[in-house]
């Protein structure tokens, strides 16, 4: 969807004590079979988990495949990496290029194919088992760096203990010293909102059919005490390109997990700018009732592609967001059914003790009845002139604020950071009036 803002980097509040990043190892009711040192040698896993159902049980599957390396084989040659023929195309250079950084124990198994996302810290490469030909995707995170840490540590406690067929599945990692290889399902079907674009029809009943989809993930991970806390369009994915694609949940670099017994209180500052909760703008311990406001703004963009709260201004932006202000007001939202927005009003609530739980959410009338009392008008149009507005207008200011940027840069984490003085300044100014 071209430009977009970055996510706010946790910001630890003084009195915190964050956990520091340990040392990745295995858990031996992991599904997948091998986990590989640094050392070169291979550690068994145990069995599957016995809540492991559906997709994982076909994640299995695949992994037994993939632990078995095909004999004979060995990565090619640095020299290799880049044949004279590729000089003349940029995207094989930039693919050998990742190639040679990547472990040989990685390339042995899995052939490169394409470079598919960036990050600061991180690289995701779409990649083909050598002997079973199954597609992937593998994240390669770099943690020497602290960020870098913190992320991989904060992807693996989720995606080591989640099953669900709404949530990318993790199917064996690598490790060495200086970076963390992911190897995951492989989610073709591109972004929520360019699907849309593409499309010639979208209705509330295919916008309930999403939101049923995304609020399933969320309510299983809710129940194993994991809060996503970067929900947003850009991590909701399409499995595959075909019309019965399901969504599927990524991106779990700021999710935060707690074990039964454990404080169910979050304290860091971290998030996208247009998505963060009132609660954590203002620095209060907040729960994982997070996520449902950032679903409450996803649902907002869904039924119209425009935002809720948005100014180029983090401050008056962050002050939009502590009001709870927003209109329904131009296209579509005339033709958007009364039971839609009450939806969007409960979740976009203020108070999160008044927000809608995601249990909750799958119970509301207009999601279970799948917006059969709304009008069945096609809102595409509509809402894809107004994603594709939203999307040259925010690429128009980054590239005018920043010039020596490429608009794929822009879409990196580097591009727009929240600064911490913003928000000690905004908790300044309006703590008297949010306890109010």
């Amino acid at each position: 969807m071209g430009c977009r803002t970055s996510k706010v980097l946790p910001e630890a509040p003084a009195d915190v004590q964050l956990d520091l990043v340990k040392k990745v190892e295995p858990h031996h009711t992991d599904v997948y079979k091998n986990f590989i040192r640094g050392d070169g040698t291979t550690e068994k896993m145990g069995s599957s988990s016995p809540h492991t159902k559906g997709q994982a049980t076909a994640a299995a599957t695949a992994t037994s495949a993939a632990a078995v390396p095909k004999t004979g084989q060995s990565p090619p040659p640095a020299s290799q990496a880049a044949a004279p023929s590729d000089s003349a195309d940029p995207r094989r250079n930039k693919v050998a290029r990742y190639r040679a950084k990547f472990d040989p124990r990685v390339t042995a198994k899995y052939e490169i194919k394409a470079l598919i996302g960036r990050g600061s810290f991180s690289r995701v490469v779409r990649v083909e088992h050598k002997s079973t030909r199954q597609p992937y995707a593998i994240k390669m995170i770099e943690t020497r760096y602290r960020e870098g840490r913190e992320v991989c540590e904060s992807e693996l406690n989720v995606l080591r203990r989640v099953r669900h067929t709404n949530i990318i599945q993790l199917m064996e990692v690598f490790e060495t010293t200086e970076r963390v290889y992911m190897v995951m399902e492989l989610a073709t079907g591109g972004e929520l909102f360019d699907r849309i674009i593409a499309r010639g029809s979208f209705t509330e009943r295919d916008a309930t059919r999403v939101l049923q989809m995304v609020l399933d993930g969320v309510k299983y991970l809710h129940m194993l005490g994991i809060t996503h806390r970067d929900l947003k369009p850009e991590n909701l994915l399409y499995y595959h390109p075909g019309t019965d694609s399901k969504i599927m949940i990524t991106d779990f670099g700021l999710a935060s997990t707690r074990k039964k017994g454990d404080e169910c209180l979050m304290k860091t500052t971290c998030g996208t700018p247009e998505y963060i909760a009132p609660e954590i703008l203002v620095r209060k311990p907040y729960t994982n009732a997070v996520d449902m406001w950032a679903l409450g703004v996803i649902s907002y963009i869904l039924l119209s592609g425009t935002m809720p709260f948005e100014d180029e201004n983090r401050m008056r932006l962050y002050r939009q967001i502590l009001k709870g202000k927003y209109s329904y007001t131009g296209e579509p939202w005339p033709s958007v059914s009364n039971l839609a927005k009450d939806f969007v009003d409960r979740v976009l609530t203020v108070d999160p003790s008044e927000r809608l739980t995601a249990g909750q959410a799958l119970k509301h009338p207009w999601v279970v009845s799948m917006a059969a009392s709304s009008s069945m008008k096609n809102l595409q149009r509509s809402i894809s002139q107004n994603l594709l507005k939203r999307a040259s207008s925010r690429c128009h200011s980054t590239k005018s604020a920043q010039s020596t940027r490429s608009s794929r840069s822009t879409k990196s984490s580097k591009a727009r950071r929240a600064r911490e003085k913003e928000l000690r300044e905004l908790n300044r100014r309006y703590q008297q009036q949010y306890n109010g």
